[in-house]
């Protein structure tokens, strides 16, 4: 009944979804104060959100998981526990107009008993998070590195500890964006006075990462969330890693690579660093650091879109596909099957390489990548 009464607002999302905030804003005004000022994005994450929940209740496990980062997610905005009462309101009024086909008393408890199912469950993720961690941080600039004109590395001090994993995220918001937050992976493993680093390139119509790359410099304040994600190293393996990286994918991969250095258990590190010409290899001279410092360590640029590169040419993909002949370069040899792997960057470029590979037999298992973040 849930699936089938949820496929009626799938093929009107868009006006199912605006009559939904509608309702909900008309019941409480004040809730509107919660939501930044231009819903377009919140209204995607929401209609995700409501995708997901109804789709995985064959998989209670799978859906718990998630409605738990859901609801630790949530406090950032100020959500309390009586919110969700005013929604469950606002969800079921809009079923009743664009489900009503099929819309009946049953399908009405079936719908508030998942519902308060699963607010229960954010709920309670929420108001233990809130026994051990804030649901921010604010965090001094104290280096605004801009690299390239659409591109900076900011170096950030948190006002008070922020305990993270290398591979993990953050995700951040700026004064000029109030309630607003997009996700950034932590660029380096944990260090003694707790700074960490962000790589971020401003989109188009970006709001945050233009802010950040174009309106932020040192001594300004911006807003962390707790650190997510699971990219994160097998603590049970101490096989050799292979990492890749295209474009800012490359900040959860160095820090990785940071990690295992710093460990003191001698893992061979490969680190494949794709990018599309030379000018975009932005973090290059700190990674030739990395690899002076520590032999087993070693960086290969690969350039897809620059004819004049005197280095590798090409994807990832081919690449470790052996396209362009890696048996010439001392560790590049293949022999990827009994490594971990660990791919970050664009979706094309993550998918080609995991495909890639799969083809070259590395177990599934072993391949962790960014595809896997959840959204919140």
């Amino acid at each position: 009944m849930l699936k089938e009464s949820f496929t009626r607002l799938e093929t009107r999302s868009d006006k199912a979804i605006g009559y939904f905030y509608g309702r909900l804003f008309t019941a409480d005004p004040r809730l509107r104060a919660l939501f930044p000022i231009a819903l377009d994005a919140q209204r995607d994450r929401f209609f995700h959100a409501l995708t997901r929940i109804v789709w995985s209740q064959d998989n209670p496990e799978e859906l718990a998981a998630y409605l738990a980062r859901l609801g630790r997610a949530h406090r950032r905005y100020g959500v309390t526990a009586e919110h969700y009462t005013a929604i469950e309101h606002a969800l079921i009024a809009t079923l009743r107009v664009y489900a009503r086909d099929v819309w009946s008393p049953g399908v009405e408890e079936t719908w508030v008993e998942a519902y308060r199912s699963a607010a229960a469950t954010m709920i309670e993720a929420a108001e233990r998070d809130a026994d051990g961690a804030p649901p921010w941080w604010a965090a001094e600039v104290v280096e605004h590195d801009r690299r390239a004109d659409d591109l900076a590395v900011l170096t950030l001090s948190p006002e008070r500890p922020l305990p993270f994993a290398p591979g993990q995220y953050v995700t951040v918001q700026t004064s000029r964006w109030p309630r607003v937050w997009r996700p950034y992976s932590i660029a380096n493993a944990p260090r003694s006075d707790g700074r960490l680093r962000l790589h971020v390139r401003a989109r188009p119509g970006g709001w945050v990462s233009g802010a950040l790359v174009r309106g932020t410099g040192p001594g300004d304040t911006v807003l962390l969330g707790p650190a997510a994600g699971t990219m994160t190293l097998d603590p049970d393996s101490g096989r050799d890693l292979l990492l890749v990286a295209g474009g800012t994918g490359l900040a959860p991969v160095k820090a990785l690579a940071e990690q295992a250095v710093a460990a003191g258990r001698r893992r061979d590190v490969r680190l494949l660093v794709g990018a599309r010409t030379e000018r975009d290899l932005y973090d290059l001279a700190d990674l030739r650091l990395l690899e002076a410092a520590y032999p087993w360590v070693r960086v290969l640029p690969v350039l897809s879109d620059d004819p004049d590169f005197g280095g590798l040419r090409g994807t990832p993909a081919d690449v470790l596909s052996g396209l362009d002949g890696l048996d010439g370069l001392d560790g590049w040899d293949g022999g990827w099957d009994d490594r971990d792997a660990y791919v970050a960057g664009p979706v094309p470029m993550v998918r080609g390489t995991v495909a890639a590979l799969q083809r070259l037999g590395m177990p599934l298992e072993r391949i962790h990548h960014d595809l896997l973040r959840a959204e919140e």
